[in-house]
């Protein structure tokens, strides 16, 4: 990973809860710059740090926010949407049968012919050959036993995995506002 002193293509801005955490690790939450200086004249967030960069207007002039927190406080305990990238970051972009991270697709444990349903607590990511092998078995019938038991995961654990999966670039001032172990780079 890098980390830039000059500010990222797009001149994105991170946004923190009002309690300066990321709303969200992966994806990052960043904002383009546009919906940034929206927010910012709707009194929606506060600037917390800007680029050098500037924009203007016939009256008006200010530098590009390079980290937001947000004025009122989003919960984040509400139950994750059942998605496939939510699934591949609950499973850590693995396969739960032999632990590959490409050509990921997703399983039904207990197949759908079988009864089995489409829901956090009967899908495990697999890659494509292992889902081909698993086929319309039951993990027991085929002799592959998921890593680890399908269950729905909280929205806290998808963002402490999404901890792991740190982006290619960062911009030096959203480094104290996240949490992975960083090596720095000009």
């Amino acid at each position: 990973m890098q980390v830039l002193n000059r500010p990222p293509s797009g001149m994105p801005a991170l946004v923190l809860n009002a309690d300066f955490r990321p709303l969200s690790y992966y994806p990052l939450s960043l904002w383009p710059w546009q919906e940034t200086i929206k927010a910012v004249f709707l009194d929606r967030v506060d600037v917390v740090s800007t680029y050098e960069t500037l924009i203007h207007s016939p009256s008006f002039e200010m530098r590009l926010p390079s980290v937001v927190s947000l004025k009122s406080y989003v919960t984040q305990d509400r139950p994750p949407a059942f998605t496939r990238f939510n699934l591949f970051l609950r499973d850590a972009f693995a396969c739960q049968y032999c632990g590959r991270a490409e050509d990921l697709t997703f399983d039904h444990v207990t197949p759908r012919s079988r009864g089995g349903r489409t829901s956090w607590e009967n899908i495990v990511t697999a890659c494509a050959p292992c889902n081909l092998a698993k086929g319309g078995r039951t993990p027991k019938e085929a002799g592959m036993q998921p890593r680890r038991p399908p269950r729905r995961p909280t929205m806290y654990e998808l963002q402490d995995h999404g901890r792991r999966f740190p982006p290619n670039h960062l911009h030096e001032s959203w480094l104290d506002y996240l949490y992975w172990d960083i090596e720095l780079e000009a």
